[in-house]
């Protein structure tokens, strides 16, 4: 049975449809398409999987495709400047329609482009991974990779729908799988403790893909990141918060580069560091800080940064942080789990004394 939900931006609202069977339903899709032209953005591992079935409810549009190499490291201007380069080619109008069908870096790259094509053109989000179900694909943040940065270039760009199928979620790879569970476990943290609780009573039943409890999961994550964005759109205040872990991953992804260490994988380590300074600077207790990491452990992510990126490396590299203000770092830490705060207000020798603590270095 599928779900909806709605995030309410007044006149720009969408919904976001959940539930198992979503690629069969071609209504769902084509009752959000703006135009008679219609761009299919994918992958390699994702096209013989389901475009097939996409192109297939699109039948009625003037429908053209393009399929990009699978990866994070190919999430660069290079790759979003091939799908302009296709829009361009078959002479797309401003009532195009891009669909990004797969994970998040397809739904960053095509919704870049779908922000940018003819200042801005219609754009309907496909996702087939965890992580983008759960969190990249609601809230219209769009983007790209810079060998500087994570995300430095990009641009806020809302979709007409988000439309969920969770039967992709059962080819996505064990490792990918725990990598959204990240995404997921941060809700609990940053504003529902009692969706934390649930998460460490029924994280076996995640990562065995029982799908009554990856439903709940993905409804749940996805209420909470509506409610977020509804509040918040342009990330001003609380929208911050979603950035729980995210300077330190974000760190970690640039530093090993970005085909080494998933964003679900750096994330989780980025919370069991936020948690960890948490606890140094007084504000979180001890017990909670084992709850975090033991949950984090148990969705078989790793809770420890890599070898490779010293306190001094992590330090460059989180100066270059686009939440950085002012020259001031300003980090996502907790005082509770379930209790959240955007602070640059830290004594920075806790900072310092955490990351000697984690680093293998």
């Amino acid at each position: 049975m599928s779900r909806i939900l709605t995030v309410d931006l007044g006149t720009r609202s969408y919904p976001i449809h959940i539930g198992p069977g979503l690629l069969e339903r071609p209504e769902i899709l084509t009752s959000r398409i703006a135009g008679p032209q219609v761009m299919v953005v994918t992958n390699e591992t994702l096209a013989p999987l389901y475009l097939g079935r996409v192109e297939r409810a699109l039948g009625a549009f003037q429908t053209a495709r393009i399929v990009l190499p699978d990866g994070e490291k190919y999430k660069t201007p290079d790759s979003w400047s091939r799908i302009l380069d296709e829009l361009l080619g078959h002479r797309y109008a401003r009532d195009c329609t891009l669909v990004a069908l797969g994970g998040g870096v397809i739904g960053d790259l095509a919704g870049f482009a779908a922000a940018c094509y003819q200042r801005g053109v219609a754009l309907i989000q496909l996702p087939t991974s965890l992580l983008a179900q759960v969190d990249s694909s609601v809230g219209g943040k769009t983007g790209v990779n810079h060998a500087l940065g994570k995300n430095m270039i990009g641009a806020f760009h809302q979709p007409r729908a988000v439309i969920a199928d969770t039967e992709t979620l059962r080819t996505l790879p064990d490792r990918e799988l725990a990598a959204g569970i990240a995404e997921v476990i941060k809700y609990g943290l940053i504003r529902d403790p009692e969706f934390f609780t649930w998460l460490e009573a029924n994280m076996d039943q995640l990562r065995t893909r029982d799908p009554d409890a990856l439903t709940y999961a993905i409804e749940r994550s996805c209420r909470n990141k509506a409610e977020v964005v509804a509040a918040d759109e342009l990330e001003a205040g609380e929208r911050a918060l979603l950035n729980l872990g995210h300077t330190f991953g974000h760190a970690i992804e640039t530093g090993v580069g970005y085909d080494t260490w998933l964003h679900g994988e750096a994330v989780g380590v980025g919370m069991c560091m936020a948690a960890d300074l948490s606890a140094r600077l007084g504000w979180l207790d001890t017990a909670s800080v084992r709850r975090i990491r033991s949950l984090i452990a148990v969705a078989k992510l790793p809770v420890t940064p890599p070898a490779e990126i010293s306190p001094i490396r992590f330090r460059e590299l989180m100066a270059r942080d686009k939440k950085t203000l002012d020259n001031r770092l300003r980090l996502v830490l907790l005082q509770d789990i379930g209790r959240a705060l955007v602070t640059a207000d830290f004594d920075p020798t806790r900072l310092n004394e955490m990351l000697v603590s984690s680093c293998p270095q």
